[in-house]
């Protein structure tokens, strides 16, 4: 019997890291109930994994596409549920794979209901970071410490500056992806990796500014500035490039502050933003013994805490603001609300925002198991990121879509393209 059960992922077992998977089941008995499992392993060696029962239909078939679980790690249709649900045994862990040239394996398998739960099928996903073609050159070029990934062809193509991360080590799974849908990426780090320091005193802009010429220089660049894109803390880093640096004409800016935090930033060896700072008293413990940490930082409309406020009216490049409503790492939202206050009050229009209701900090490339809470970077501790799984996963791709239109439309290759045909 089990060797008649047929388990398909289409339209292929092998796809981008970012592609939906249709998940199918046929062969089994009218009406079967079975267990759907999905297993994959971390970068680090964690066993991330998912459940949902389904009944088959009169056919003996299932398609997760139209569907419902009836129970499990999540019920009703959601066609990549098995995916964004998978957790760890243990608390606070995060599932991630930084090198692109890793990819994410994911094994789904049927399993009976009753009895021992026997294995009635198997079928691997294997889900890539980085595409056909796309080359991947590890960057070590003045101070600039990262990884470049160019599409294939010969261009031109729109360049993206991706601050995954300020530091402790770095990420390439955003920058691989952007670069297998047409785009150059650049992706750095400012401390903690290969020969950096393993911590800084303060956030210099000349590095930043480095990288973007070391970008716009490469040759199948075609857009006259360059896009960031950015997270968390580095979205006030991004905000402070677009106010401060010419050639920056398009900002992703997700779940970042209105004011410059945690360090000074410094340009050209003078200070321009002293830190918004935090109070570690107001972290509030949770039972799963993650904190909350949403309302530790000094209020950056406070009179002392002007001075951090970044004049972001001064770019003349267009942002993109992405907030999560369930953030819990800090209030994104009001940060956000402020953002769009003061281009409003300054009579500018350069500006999309969009509020993700039931989203926590952590918003990713679509598909990835959702993270409920993991160490902080800068506490140490873990804390709780917010969002509710549904939801953030659906916010996810929503997000995924909308950065690379938002990059589309506003790094512009045509004026290039009319240059090299003259």
């Amino acid at each position: 019997m089990a060797s008649q059960i047929r388990l398909k992922l289409l339209p292929s077992a092998k796809c981008l890291l970012d592609e939906p998977v249709q998940v199918t089941v046929a062969g089994l008995r009218s009406r079967q109930v079975v267990t759907l499992r999905a297993r994959s392993i971390s970068e680090k060696g964690v066993v991330f994994s998912s459940s949902a029962t389904y009944r088959a239909d009169g056919k003996g078939e299932i398609d997760l596409n139209k569907d419902p679980s009836l129970s499990g790690s999540y019920v009703g249709v959601e066609p990549m549920g098995l995916l964004w649900s998978m957790r760890a045994d243990a608390l606070h862990k995060r599932f991630q794979i930084k090198n692109s040239l890793n990819p994410c394996v994911v094994k789904f398998s049927v399993l009976e209901e009753e009895g021992e739960g026997r294995i009635l099928a198997e079928a691997t996903n294997e889900r890539l970071l980085i595409g056909k073609g796309v080359t991947r050159l590890p960057v070590k070029d003045g101070n600039i410490r990262g990884v470049l990934f160019t599409p294939p062809g010969e261009g031109p193509f729109p360049a993206v500056l991706d601050l995954y991360t300020l530091g402790g080590g770095l990420s390439e799974q955003r920058a691989s992806l952007l670069a297998s849908r047409g785009f150059v990426v650049l992706t750095i780090a400012a401390y903690g990796y290969d020969d950096m320091p393993k911590n800084i005193k303060e956030v210099r802009l000349d590095y930043f500014e480095e990288a973007m010429d070391f970008l716009k220089k490469r040759d199948k660049v075609g857009s006259k500035g360059v896009g960031i894109l950015s997270l968390s803390k580095t979205g006030d880093v991004a905000l402070s490039m677009a106010s401060y640096l010419p050639g920056v004409d398009a900002v992703v800016w997700i779940n970042g502050c209105c004011a410059n935090t945690v360090l000074p930033l410094y340009y050209k060896k003078r200070q321009i933003h002293p830190a918004l700072m935090f109070d570690i008293s107001k972290v509030i413990p949770t039972e799963s013994g993650a904190n909350m940490c949403k309302y530790t930082m000094h209020n950056p409309l406070a009179e002392e805490n002007q001075a951090s406020l970044i004049p972001v009216e001064q770019a003349e490049g267009c942002f993109l603001f992405l907030a999560s409503e369930d953030d819990l790492n800090w209030d994104s939202k009001a940060y956000m609300d402020m953002l769009v206050e003061r281009l409003k009050r300054h009579g500018k229009k350069n500006f999309e925002s969009v509020c993700y209701p039931g989203a926590g900090h952590y918003l990713e490339p679509p598909y990835g198991p959702y993270c409920p809470s993991s160490t902080h970077y800068i506490l140490g501790k873990p804390v709780v990121w917010g969002g509710e799984p549904r939801t953030h996963a659906a916010a996810e791709v929503h997000m995924w879509k909308k950065i690379q239109e938002f990059f589309r439309a506003h790094l512009s290759c045509e004026a290039t393209q009319t240059i090299a045909k003259l």
